[in-house]
């Protein structure tokens, strides 16, 4: 090892003493909570993002095949082609709208959408998603309400709702009088993800083209994957959709949430961009200890130098117990970050026991406990940013000591 690599560690480790010196164990405290808190910040911030990538592939399926919004005819050759491919897992054609809903007084514009329920694998699996009712009764009379939905118009299981269509205006326009459709409630879904949860109902796909007279037409097909990869996804939507040409659009689940995603992103990002500057407030406490280190050991520098010591050997002195600080910091955060998620659940329990908040956190975050997600690639670049930090905090005592003269610096006092 090189003299000035273990000069480096003598001064931050001093000979027959028993404990490190009292500025290392300080700067090492500083970088290790910055560390802690960036790694449990984006753990978290990861956790939800696999939360809400669950529920939304849950609810639409991995991909999607569609005509532009248009009513696709005729489509079962279509359905058994794509169930043919040995990618494929499910493949349920679908049919959605916008109706008007009351029940008593209390109307509601929920978004409806019509699945095959005949298929032997559902895409949207509402027969697991029900917290009231039985799936097997559902037939062409009868439809499935989201629980929030339920609970603003006060309609529970057994229930009998109206469903106006948008079909009446037309009727209107040709003198024509339809009547809303009395329809049975047979049970109640919960998914844990709000936008479905508010204002959606799920019927079977005969009664939804029943209620916009599409005939046999279908506005789409949900499709699930065996392998759930994104790369997967990406790989099977451009195969198929080669495929099929310009007549039908495929699109991958994060094409339809593309919007929603890209704010996930960018609230990740900006939350690690924020909390580096806890590692920046760290590093200026690395550099004021080395500095005054520099001028404790002014005539140490000035003999050293009078002895050969280049500039470069002097810099990297201290730049190397930055890049030591951080690096023992690092890995103390890293530890402390998961050793702290390891009892998040009890933590935050017990702080909701106290305010009294378990029905809000469950209701507003649609969570029970704190989701977690260890992203190896998180912890590679807080790795680096901390390390480069670091190091750079020696940067400005380095230079102090590499630009000394020997003789000033032997006289000094």
């Amino acid at each position: 090892m090189p003299w000035y690599l273990q000069l480096a560690l003598r001064q931050l480790f001093p000979k027959g003493r028993r404990w490190p010196s009292f500025f290392f164990l300080l700067s090492v405290l500083g970088v290790s909570l910055g560390v802690m808190i960036l790694v449990i910040t984006q753990s978290v911030m990861g956790g939800f993002d696999k939360e809400h990538n669950a529920k939304m592939i849950m609810t639409s399926g991995h991909a999607d095949v569609n005509a532009g919004g248009s009513v696709m005819h005729n489509s079962g050759a279509l359905i058994a082609a794509i169930s043919a491919r040995p990618e494929t897992l499910a493949a349920v054609p679908y049919a959605q709208g916008i109706v008007m809903l009351t029940h008593g007084n209390h109307p509601a514009f929920p978004f409806i959408r019509g699945l095959d329920l005949s298929q032997p694998r559902q895409v949207v699996p509402v027969g697991e998603l029900l917290i009231a009712g039985d799936i097997a009764d559902m037939d062409d009379d009868a439809v499935l309400l989201s629980s929030r939905l339920s609970q603003a118009i006060g309609a529970w299981v057994g229930s009998t709702v109206e469903v106006y269509t948008p079909l009446m205006i037309e009727k209107l326009k040709a003198d024509e009088v339809m009547l809303p459709r009395r329809l049975r409630v047979c049970g109640i879904y919960e998914t844990g993800w709000t936008p479905f949860d508010s204002n959606t109902m799920v019927c079977s796909l005969p009664l939804m083209q029943d209620l916009y007279e599409l005939g046999d037409g279908i506005h789409g097909i949900s499709i699930l994957l065996r392998d759930e990869r994104d790369e997967s996804v990406w790989k099977y939507a451009r195969s198929l959709g080669a495929e099929l040409g310009r007549s039908q659009r495929v699109q991958t689940w994060m094409d339809m949430n593309r919007d929603f995603l890209w704010v996930l992103a960018l609230e990740k990002n900006m939350m690690m961009f924020l909390m580096l500057f806890i590692i920046l407030v760290a590093s200026f406490a690395i550099a004021a200890a080395q500095l005054l280190t520099v001028l404790r050991k002014t005539r140490e520098i000035g003999l050293l130098e009078a002895m050969g010591a280049r500039p470069l050997h002097l810099g990297l002195l201290y730049c190397f117990q930055g890049f030591f600080i951080g690096l023992a910091g690092t890995l103390l955060g890293m530890a402390g970050a998961v050793l702290a998620l390891h009892y998040r659940d009890p933590v935050i329990a017990t702080l909701a026991a106290i305010t009294q908040s378990q029905a809000a956190l469950e209701q507003f975050y649609q969570f029970s406990h704190l989701p977690v997600y260890y992203d190896p690639a998180d912890f590679i670049l807080i790795s680096i940013a901390t390390l480069t930090i670091s190091t750079l905090a020696g940067l400005i005592p380095a230079i102090r000591a590499a630009y000394m003269k020997p003789a000033e610096a032997l006289r000094s006092e």
